[in-house]
């Protein structure tokens, strides 16, 4: 993994903290080795002299990227360092040092201090232990610090449903950008000079200048150097969707050399991909963003050779012999010897008086992580109680003066997970509505206010609401495939054993059985959300999506 510092003239800094001569000599010595010509490695011999650092750091304007803390210090533990660090630089990657009797402390730190991660001593040989460890914080950090930014600009209004949408599409594929606010920034803001607002907005102003007034998505796309095209006609697997069942089936057939394109409608990730912390996924004990798993699975993938085709939906499909064409949203058609569905579920619409028309204008679906720095020291509301929304809640807390869930069961605890539930209730700006449903919202050019009815008493009452998130269940995306698929009576895809049900035996006419993800039409597979009895987990899509590999070559294999 290169190591690029965010600028030429000044290294950001790794700083290094124990009481211990010899330990701390040997901790900068393996940082210097690696990281030293990019990365300035400081050091210190306790919590408060470490603090000194970072508060003289903090007056010079130096970045700060990772700090790796001994726990047993005397004086000031390194958790007790790292929570007062964290006012300082709340930005940089947290390591700690333990010895084995310390990791209960360690977990605990990563449950309440947000720590990243934790590293038992001894950690030789640092190729194996302590480097990776130390890529893949550096990296993610580098990935979120923009004290340097030269990357995209979208310049908008603060309410506006296209500008909203643009953001959320740039984020979402992983590519840094500001945003400008034409109402706060005018004054202060150089490039709206060179800029002809007048043309329309959103305006994307892309590195080199030029600049998209009022652009598709497909535009977007297209510019920040995304592929919007596919190479061939024909593949030996196509995938709708990169969510993580999708993106699996992506590693795993370009591990086989199985020729395979992803055709993705907005973003990697799928709904996965707007989670702020997934923490019940195998391996990260810190818990991992939906937006950083499906980077990494992104940049797998495409190790591997599968080929990522974005800003492009499925609109039909069609099966003829052993092919299976798929037609896209810009009339593209593609054939395939296995079509993979796995384009997911989108949130349901709220119907209640003026949510449509304020979708986008501080009513939004899914955790729209990009809208959370502009909810704080506002009053935000969740719509929904599974995990979803309790992450979301979380994650908005950070930012918002206070967080209001709108749930409509007795207790949170019967649709979400206890570990959540916990952290909800011991969260001081997060209150929860039990036994009430939203009736309306409030507003002219953007949500002002929500109005909830509790379910016991019938009275009503409006909430001032400065943003709403919604979490009430979930659709799946099959309306484009053909009739030859049989789907329930909610349009999840049947797939597998359930195929020799009664109610759709006459629909499977091979003489073997289906596949456990297989469709009706054989060589058709269903995975993640969007199949019929999944479980609505991060960790069963990836299964399901790595196993359908193998059902992938032994289709193959028959033909």
């Amino acid at each position: 993994m290169q190591h690029r510092p965010m600028s030429d003239t000044v290294k950001p800094i790794i700083l290094a903290v124990d009481d211990e001569p010899d330990v701390l000599r040997a901790v900068v010595r393996d940082l210097r080795s690696q990281y030293g010509k990019d990365y300035r490695i400081a050091r210190a011999e306790s919590g408060q002299e470490a603090l000194e650092l970072l508060q003289e750091c903090k007056r010079k304007g130096t970045p700060v990227a990772l700090l790796v803390s001994d726990q047993r210090m005397p004086g000031m533990t390194g958790t007790a360092f790292i929570e007062h660090a964290k006012t300082l630089f709340p930005t940089a990657r947290r390591i700690l040092l333990t010895a084995y009797a310390d990791t209960g402390v360690a977990i605990q730190a990563i449950n309440e201090l947000g720590l990243d991660y934790y590293l038992m001593k001894p950690w030789n040989p640092p190729q194996d232990k302590l480097y990776p460890v130390i890529d893949e914080q550096l990296y993610s950090w580098r990935k979120d610090h923009q004290s340097e930014f030269d990357g995209v600009k979208i310049i908008d209004h603060r309410w506006s449903f296209d500008g909203h949408s643009v953001r959320d599409f740039v984020a979402r594929n992983h590519m840094p950008y500001r945003w400008i606010d034409v109402e706060s920034s005018a004054a202060k803001e150089p490039l709206l000079a060179a800029i002809d607002v007048t043309q329309g907005l959103p305006i994307v102003v892309m590195p080199d200048g030029t600049a998209l007034y009022k652009p598709s998505l497909g535009d977007v796309a297209e510019r920040i150097g995304l592929a919007t095209q596919a190479t061939v006609p024909f593949y030996d697997v196509i995938v709708i969707g990169a969510g993580p069942a999708g993106l699996a089936v992506a590693v795993t057939a370009s591990t086989e050399r199985i020729k395979t394109a992803v055709i993705e409608r907005s973003a990697p990730g799928g709904q996965a991909g707007t989670s702020s912390l997934i923490e019940n996924y195998l391996g990260f004990p810190a818990g991992i963003s939906g937006a950083e798993l499906s980077r990494r699975a992104l940049d797998q993938a495409r190790r591997f050779g599968a080929e990522f085709i974005s800003a492009r939906d499925a609109v039909s499909m069609r099966v003829e012999g052993q092919y299976r064409f798929v037609r896209l949203s810009n009339g593209d058609e593609l054939s395939c010897h296995c079509l993979i569905i796995a384009n997911g579920v989108t949130y349901n619409r709220l119907t209640i008086p003026g949510c449509r028309e304020l979708e986008g204008l501080g009513v939004f679906y899914g955790a729209a992580t990009t809208e959370a720095l502009s909810c704080e020291n506002k009053a935000v509301f969740i719509i929904g109680a599974g995990n979803s929304a309790g992450q979301a809640a979380m994650m908005l807390s950070q930012y918002a003066r206070q967080v209001t869930i709108v749930c409509r069961r007795g207790s949170i605890r019967e649709t979400m997970s206890e570990y959540l539930a916990e952290r909800i209730d011991a969260a001081d700006n997060i209150t929860v509505l039990h036994r009430t449903q939203p009736v309306g919202v409030v507003g002219a050019e953007h949500l002002t206010a929500l109005t909830v009815r509790n379910l016991n008493s019938n009275d009503e009452i409006t909430h001032p609401a400065d943003a709403m998130f919604v979490f009430i269940g979930a659709t799946p995306h099959t309306e484009w495939v053909s009739s030859e698929i049989i789907r329930d009576e909610r349009g999840f895809v049947v797939t597998g054993t359930d195929l020799k049900r009664p109610t759709y035996r006459q629909s499977w006419l091979l003489a073997r059985d289906p596949y456990l993800t297989e469709t009706s039409v054989p060589g058709v597979f269903a995975v993640g959300d969007v199949r019929h009895g999944s479980t609505k987990r991060v960790a069963a899509a990836v299964g399901e999506g790595s196993i359908t590999q193998r059902f992938i070559s032994e289709y193959l294999s028959g033909l």
